[in-house]
This record gives structure tokens, C-alpha cells and sequence, in this order.
């Protein structure tokens, strides 16, 4: 056997088959640094631009989201204070209108009262020339009929108006009195 095969043999021997050769681990350093310098130079850079374009799209949608939400609870409150005041308006407008159509009542029924006391008013005044009337047609035909019974009992004519008048006037005074003394 040659030296060179006694040193292959013995390479062989004292070599780990679960370490791979030294070449094999060079090359491989060299291809793993060439990749990280290509991830390092370009990859990197690019993926650390996609990631911080979509934290400042997220925090500034998120900025955003808690602007329109400040935005919104002013709003909120502004129309809060509106509907409060709406409603603040809305019952001074019916404590007005109750009012006033209290005011109305009030009015109405001291009109109805007035034309009520007209209308009583009018209809005693009504009653009493009625009465006075009949009262008068009643005197005549009174009158009539006492001066017919007198000239029966009498037996006399009274032609005279003056003595007729007299007598009728006479009478319906005694009788008034009569009338008077039993009341």
C-alpha cells in the first residue's frame, strides 16, 4: 500500500460520518453568507418598509378611529344639548298654550256669562212687557165683563165712559187689594 492510500485510510477512519467534510462546510458557510448578504442588502430593507407602511396604516387608522370617535361624542353631546333644549322649548310652547287656552276659558265664559245675563235680562224684560200687556187685556176685558155684570144687576146702561172707567178702575183696585191682603 502506498503512503497516499495509508493516509486516505487513515483519514478515513479517524472521519466522522456525521460531520460532513471541510470543503462541504466552507462552501456552504460562503452560499449561507452570499444568501444573508443578498437578505441583509435587500430583502430585509424591503420587508422592514412593507411592515412599517402597515403599522403607520394601522396606527394611523387607529388615530383616525379615535378622532371620529372624539368627533362623534361631540357630536353626541352637541345633540344632546340641542334635544334638552328642543325639549326645554317644547314645554315652555305647551305651558304657553295651556296658559292660553286657559286665558280662553276664562274668557269664553265670561263672555257666555254676560251673554247669558243679556239673554236673561232680555227675556225678563220680555216677560214683563208680555205681562203688563196681559195684564192690560186682561184689565180691559175685566173691566168689560164687570161693566156688563154691573148693567145686569144694576139694570141701568153705563154709557158714560168717564162713570164706566171710574167704576173699573174702582174694582180692579179692590181687587188688587184683595189680592195684596192674601199674600
Amino acid at each position: 500500500m502506498s503512503a497516499n492510500s495509508l493516509i486516505l485510510a487513515a483519514e478515513e477512519e479517524s472521519h466522522n460520518p456525521l460531520l460532513p467534510a471541510t470543503y462541504d462546510i466552507v462552501w456552504s458557510i460562503v452560499a449561507l453568507a452570499v444568501v444573508g448578504l443578498v437578505f441583509w442588502k435587500f430583502v430585509l430593507p424591503r420587508a422592514q418598509k412593507v411592515l412599517e407602511e402597515r403599522t403607520d396604516g394601522i396606527v394611523g387608522g387607529l388615530k383616525r378611529a379615535a378622532d371620529a370617535q372624539l368627533e362623534a361624542d361631540a357630536l353626541l353631546k352637541q345633540r344632546e344639548e340641542q334635544l334638552l333644549e328642543t325639549r326645554a322649548v317644547a314645554a315652555q310652547i305647551r305651558e304657553d298654550a295651556r296658559l292660553r287656552g286657559q286665558e280662553i276659558i276664562a274668557e269664553l265664559r265670561t263672555q257666555g256669562e254676560a251673554e247669558s245675563a243679556r239673554i236673561v235680562a232680555a227675556g225678563r224684560s220680555q216677560l214683563r212687557a208680555e205681562r203688563d200687556q196681559i195684564v192690560a187685556e186682561l184689565r180691559a176685558d175685566l173691566g168689560r165683563t164687570a161693566v156688563d155684570l154691573a148693567e145686569k144687576i144694576v139694570g141701568e146702561h153705563l154709557e158714560d165712559s168717564v162713570k164706566r172707567g171710574q167704576t173699573v178702575d174702582r174694582f180692579l183696585a179692590d181687587l188688587d187689594a184683595t189680592s195684596a191682603q192674601r199674600k
